[in-house]
C-alpha cells in the first residue's frame, strides 16, 4: 500500500471527526471546513514523516488548534457577516441552553476558546494544551480562568434577563 492510499484512507476515516473538531474550535461551519481543509493539506505534505514517527490524528489536531489561534492575526480587524438563512438548521445542538452556551463561546477571544475546547472537549492537560498552542502553562491556566469567568457572567446575565421577563 503506497503513502497516498494510506493518506486517502486516513482522510476517509477521520474527515467527519476532524470537521466536528474544527466546528468546536471555530464555532462556525464555514471556518471549520476551511480549518479542516488547510490542516489536511499540511498533513499531506508531512505525511511520510508523520506516518513513521507519530500518530497522524494528534498531529492534525495540533495543526488545527494552531491554525485556529493564528487566524486572529490575519482577521483581527475584519469581521465577516452574512444574511442569516430564513430557516434555522440546528441538527447538532438543538436545546436552547446549549445554543446559549455556543453563543457565549463565540464571544470569547480565540485563545480562550481554544483553551476551553482543548481542556473540556479534547480533555488535554494544561501541559498538553501549552504544547499545542505554543504558550506557557501559566498562560493556559490564565486563559481558562478568564474564559470561564466570562462564561459564568454571560450565563448569569442571560438567566437573570429571562427571569425578569
Amino acid at each position: 500500500m503506497n503513502e497516498d492510499s494510506r493518506f486517502a484512507e486516513f482522510v476517509a476515516e477521520r474527515a467527519d471527526a476532524l470537521l466536528r473538531y474544527g466546528y468546536v474550535l471555530s464555532g462556525n461551519p464555514h471556518d471549520a471546513a476551511d480549518l479542516t481543509q488547510e490542516a489536511l493539506i499540511r498533513l499531506h505534505r508531512a505525511w511520510p514523516r508523520v506516518r513513521r514517527k507519530q500518530d497522524p490524528e494528534s498531529y492534525i489536531r495540533v495543526i488545527m488548534a494552531r491554525l485556529h489561534v493564528s487566524t486572529w492575526r490575519l482577521r483581527r480587524r475584519e469581521r465577516l457577516a452574512w444574511e442569516l438563512p430564513e430557516e434555522a438548521h440546528l441538527d447538532v445542538f438543538p436545546s436552547e441552553a446549549e445554543q446559549g452556551l455556543w453563543q457565549a463561546l463565540e464571544g470569547l477571544p480565540r485563545k480562550q476558546r481554544a483553551v476551553l475546547v482543548l481542556r473540556y472537549y479534547e480533555q488535554l492537560t494544561d501541559e498538553e494544551i501549552a504544547g499545542v498552542l505554543g504558550i506557557a502553562r501559566g498562560t493556559v491556566r490564565s486563559h481558562a480562568s478568564l474564559a470561564l469567568g466570562r462564561l459564568r457572567a454571560t450565563v448569569t446575565r442571560s438567566t437573570s434577563a429571562k427571569g425578569s421577563l
